[in-house]
């Protein structure tokens, strides 16, 4: 009987064994079509370290250089994701990045919204982690809003598909459809409101990214591969009309999330979560009045 009770209890309450996050219940990511890579965005810097066949970009580094793109224009809100595939093995040091950025416009006074792969050692989980940096970023102190992941699954045996939505009001982030981070608009101090660009790279940060830079990237594993594709880009570009209303990521077009998608996002922070800037006892939160409120 005791073990028919904990089949059922499975059965009925999968996400309790931690493996896998309960269903969103809403797929945010079928609202919007794919775009080719050509049509939406452009080589930034890297071009010999960078290849698009059948829509999928690939891009690497080596001791040589890495790879960025960016899109051909800016947005003031809006949805943006793409399936991604990282490399197995070691990659400490070595950081794969989809994000929003101004900094070309505003160089020392950006904004900027990240999802950042960080590399890892042998036998190591990835770490994913998410970032805001509003105003002033760049000038010696930077000011991060790092939440850091191990993911349900392993990033590198297949794409996996990773997305910003950014309004007015919030930015959700999200990883297959599940909202993993949360940040609300508390005031316009702490939140980025300037047109941004979609960016996307592989770069060397040996010191910082693994392990606090404890790992450096090693060439001797070189190349470093990232592969993207189901490219989406939609909302408001900086020259739309003012009546554009920007995109949501639920049901509710006003936006927030549904009580479904609330779950998920617990489950993935109760037992996926590694690193959350708000409960680090050694950052200054005089300088992020929004872990207080």
């Amino acid at each position: 009987m005791a073990l028919f009770l904990s089949l059922l209890l499975i059965l009925l309450f999968p996400s309790a064994n931690a493996g896998f996050p309960p269903s969103p219940g809403y797929w945010p990511s079928y609202k919007f079509r794919p775009m080719s890579f050509h049509k939406g965005f452009k080589n930034l810097w890297g071009p010999s370290h960078q290849s698009v066949n059948h829509n999928a970009l690939t891009i690497w580094l080596d001791k040589t250089s890495g790879s960025g793109f960016k899109s051909v224009r800016p947005f003031r809100s809006g949805y943006f994701s793409a399936s991604i595939k990282v490399q197995p093995g070691y990659t400490a040091g070595v950081i794969t990045a989809f994000y929003l950025s101004n900094n070309e416009a505003h160089p020392g006074f950006h904004d900027e919204v990240d999802i950042e792969f960080l590399g890892t050692t042998f036998g190591k989980p990835y770490t994913l982690q998410t970032n805001v940096y509003v105003r002033g970023s760049g000038d010696g102190k930077i000011i991060g809003r790092e939440m850091k992941f191990h993911l349900w699954f392993d990033p590198t045996q297949d794409f996996h598909h990773y997305a910003i939505l950014w309004t007015p009001k919030e930015i959700i982030f999200l990883v297959d459809d599940v909202p993993i981070r949360r940040y609300p608009r508390k005031s316009a101090a702490t939140f980025p409101l300037r047109p941004m660009w979609v960016y996307g790279s592989i770069w060397d940060a040996s010191s910082w990214a693994t392990e606090d830079g404890k790992y450096k990237a090693d060439y001797k594993y070189q190349p470093f591969v990232a592969k993207y594709t189901n490219f989406k880009a939609s909302g408001c570009s900086a020259y739309a009309p003012a009546w554009c209303h920007p995109v949501s990521a639920s049901p509710f077009r006003s936006g927030g999330l549904t009580r479904q998608q609330r779950r998920a996002m617990r489950w993935v922070q109760r037992y996926h979560m590694v690193y959350n800037y708000c409960r680090d006892p050694k950052r200054n939160h005089a300088l992020t009045p929004e872990c207080r409120s």
